[in-house]
């Protein structure tokens, strides 16, 4: 008479290579959403053929409805008056001397504000980028 011997089958799964997959997702998504700048105020901004590759780091934002924001670099946009547009800029300036100002101003606004912005930074320096959305 044979002994049969039972073969003991574990099937044994190795967790490792889930939570590396996982580990490089979440290391995609935390740098992914770094690089975006939300910008939460709603404005038209008028179209352009060119487009520059220069990084903002302070925004300037005119509505429609001729309501000042600014923001420094991955803040969120806050009302101010146009007096105060200024002394944040000088401010963040301050900070970032190579900062460039980013102005986004909606189309149905008078040019008269967007030069109004413009001379400021022109007073003071800035590098200003005007912008707009392609065509």
């Amino acid at each position: 008479m044979a002994l049969k011997r039972k073969r003991k089958i574990s099937a044994e799964f190795s967790m490792a290579s889930m939570t590396d997959m996982i580990f490089l997702l979440l290391i995609f998504f935390m740098i992914t959403s770094t690089v975006v700048i939300p910008n939460a105020i709603k404005v038209v901004l008028p179209q352009s053929r060119q487009q520059t590759s220069a990084k903002p780091l302070t925004r300037v934002t005119i509505d429609q409805d001729l309501n000042y924001y600014v923001a420094f670099g991955k803040d969120r946009e806050r009302p101010v008056s146009f007096e105060e547009i200024t002394p944040f800029l000088q401010d963040c300036y301050n900070k970032e001397p190579e900062m460039y100002v980013a102005l986004y101003a909606d189309e149905s606004i008078p040019y008269k504000e967007v030069v109004r912005v413009l001379d400021i930074a022109n007073r003071n320096d800035f590098k200003m980028i005007l912008v707009t959305r392609p065509k």
